[in-house]
């Protein structure tokens, strides 16, 4: 039994080294780590997306990713393994980005923040849509030996051969013409947040458009037409603009030679237009009123119809209280009229001219005391109406 301790502790020792790698690794890779599953959906994983491959946030590792499944549908399904410790440092709305910090390194999910992070953190088993799989550049040169396979060389040196031959000697030119369109540029730099503003606003006002286009199709119809009228007219409008211009002729040259006479015409008639103009109120009712009679049906027999009637007695003649002047302001008006409703006064326009019938009413019989007087003593000088109320004055 001797001869085999050695061989067995050799071999123990071996098993016992290989365990500790082993442990060392899974310990490495996470193995025993608490997780929480979480799965990103993606057009395509890329060619060098392995399992085991880093999940970051800003740099900071939060996860791992446990495997990969193809779906049915043809897209690619990430299986993620998220250090539960680490969750709240990634938004529930958070974008997903499958890249590689190289040109040719290895692929890892990106967790980036959108421009409003949720307050809500990732949640285990969430669902979330990658945006963007960076391209490989094995799957560019792919897609360029595609390109190149379908061009054929002889063509291809030709049209190079041509480009050559066309800017061989326009350096010049073209340095200018790059000049030039630097300058643009900086000049309209300035005026990008207006055109933003302007690209804003151009889908309304595009749909204004749409809506107004059978308006725009009528008008270019109608616009259409009249061309065509003055194409078929245009003898008729060549004769008529010959007609205008002799007409201008004959008219700048009686204008020429009397211009002075007409100046002092017009000047003449400036105090006329302004008395018409001071009067404009009454001559608007005078003419109203001729139109409003020239409506009227033919009177039965030549003259004026006139409604007459009755009414109480207004206030009699006082001194000094009625005597005339010439003191109204204000100018002439029409007071109501031309139209008058039926068997109605025009008010009476008060104004300072020393009388007003109506400024006092007497809605009854006032017994005339000067008609008793004269009835009883026909030779008195007491005859006539007095002058005022209290029979204070000479009679008139």
């Amino acid at each position: 039994m001797r001869y085999l301790l050695r061989p067995l502790v050799g071999l123990a020792s071996i098993v016992g080294v290989v365990a500790v790698f082993a442990l060392a690794a899974s310990l490495f890779r996470g193995d025993f780590a608490d997780t929480v599953p979480v799965t990103v959906i993606s057009q395509r994983a890329g060619l060098v997306m392995n399992p085991d491959a880093k999940v970051q946030v800003r740099g900071v590792q939060v996860g791992r990713v446990a495997s990969i499944e193809s779906l049915p549908s043809g897209e690619a399904a990430l299986h993620l393994a998220m250090d539960p410790s680490r969750l709240d440092a990634v938004p529930a709305n958070a974008l997903v980005d499958i890249a590689s910090p190289t040109v040719f390194g290895a692929k890892q999910v990106l967790f980036v923040f959108p421009d409003d992070p949720s307050p809500q953190s990732l949640r285990a088993g969430q669902v979330i849509e990658a945006q963007h799989v960076m391209v490989e550049v094995n799957t560019v040169f792919e897609q360029l030996t595609s390109v190149l396979s379908t061009i054929e060389p002889a063509k291809l040196n030709a049209t190079l051969g041509a480009i050559a031959q066309a800017v061989s000697g326009r350096g010049q030119k073209f340095g200018q013409m790059l000049s030039d369109l630097d300058s643009y540029l900086a000049t309209l730099e300035p005026s990008l947040p207006a055109l933003n503003r302007d690209l804003e606003l151009a889908p309304g006002v595009l749909r204004a458009y749409a809506d107004a286009t059978g308006d725009f199709v009528s008008i270019a119809d109608n616009a259409a037409s009249i061309s065509e009228s003055i194409v078929d007219k245009q003898d008729d409008l060549d004769a008529a603009l010959v007609s205008v211009i002799g007409l201008a002729d004959v008219g700048n040259e009686v204008i020429g030679h009397n211009r002075q006479s007409l100046t002092d015409v017009a000047r003449l008639l400036v105090p006329t237009t302004a008395l018409t103009n001071e009067y404009n109120q009454a001559l608007w009712c005078a003419l109203a009123g001729i139109v409003e009679a020239s409506h009227l049906p033919p009177l039965k027999a030549p003259g004026v119809e006139v409604l007459a009637g009755f009414l109480w007695a207004q206030e009699r003649y006082r001194y000094p209280l009625d005597l005339p002047k010439a003191g109204a302001e204000g100018g002439p008006q029409c007071t109501g009229l031309p139209k008058l409703p039926f068997e109605t006064v025009a008010p009476y326009v008060v104004a300072d001219t020393g009388t007003n019938p109506w400024r006092r009413t007497y809605p009854g019989i006032i017994l005339n005391a000067d008609i008793i007087k004269q009835i009883m003593f026909p030779d008195t000088e007491t005859a006539g109406p007095p002058r005022n109320t209290a029979q204070i004055g000479m009679p008139g």
